[in-house]
């Protein structure tokens, strides 16, 4: 089947693979895991069906029910591995290091790139996405003016950040300045190849990315922070998915839900 052939638009979205209720297991996995949930609830409420891709015994995704999707969204979780970007792989600050959730990642934004869909990166999401296009990541975040990693029982720190006029996150909030929800220590350092920074913290740190250095190139948006987070403001939950699901009714004409 194809992408037009649903009744309504299918999201790909690559499934969390650590278990959270492990023994011993980093907290922060089991709360990557919650809002996942929050993720694909919404897909949903954008108007599309999300497509929970798993990870065959390679740990890639289907292809089948990769070419069905419209769209795809990559989202939060562990640290990506610095080997994947030439960094050290045994620093200290790093939790949850999952090779065959960044196979699985990287092959679904690899797919959506190679065949011209949609794509919204979601913090891990971003940074992966800068990494597949040639970019580099600071592995842990030297200490700024702004907080961008949660003190422990915190579930987020919230801060501004300034959209670029005219960029893509800028179109779909309808602003140039917004109050985000923050839960990182890694950070885009160098940005990929064609990628462009439409979004920056009062510290300079890298808040978005969008893909232009293609003109025939489908909509890619990376952001950094966590839109599906209930905080700091809910209104803005749901723009980016919206954002998304047009894009996907743009480019496929594919009729959304409404």
């Amino acid at each position: 089947m194809s992408v037009t052939d649903h009744p309504e638009p299918l999201i790909g979205i690559p499934v969390r693979l650590s278990d959270g209720d492990a023994p011993g297991a980093d907290v922060r996995i089991g709360e990557a895991n919650a809002i996942f949930e929050q993720v694909v609830d919404l897909i949903r409420a954008a108007g599309a069906r999300p497509v929970l891709l798993r990870p065959d015994a390679e740990g890639n995704p289907s292809g089948a029910e990769l070419a069905e999707c419209a769209g795809f969204v990559v989202p939060g979780g562990g640290d990506v591995d610095p080997a994947l970007y030439g960094e050290d792989a045994n620093h200290p600050s790093l939790y949850d290091v999952n090779p065959v959730q960044d196979r699985l990642d990287e092959a679904v934004l690899r797919y959506a790139l190679d065949n011209g869909r949609p794509m919204l990166g979601i913090c891990r999401g971003m940074q992966l996405l800068n990494i597949v296009r040639g970019g580099t990541l600071h592995v842990d975040m030297a200490p700024t003016d702004v907080t961008h990693n949660p003190q422990a029982g915190v579930e987020w720190a919230t801060h501004e950040v300034s959209l670029e006029a005219g960029s893509a996150v800028a179109e779909a909030f309808g602003r140039d300045r917004i109050d985000i929800a923050s839960g990182h220590h890694q950070a885009v350092d160098r940005v990929g190849e064609g990628l462009t920074v439409s979004a920056r913290a009062d510290d300079g740190c890298v808040e978005a990315v969008e893909l232009t250095g293609d003109a025939d190139a489908a909509w890619t948006v990376g952001v950094q922070w966590h839109p599906e987070a209930l905080e700091p403001v809910e209104e803005l939950r749901l723009p980016l998915f919206r954002a998304l699901l047009n894009q996907v009714e743009a480019r496929h004409g594919v009729e959304l839900r409404s």
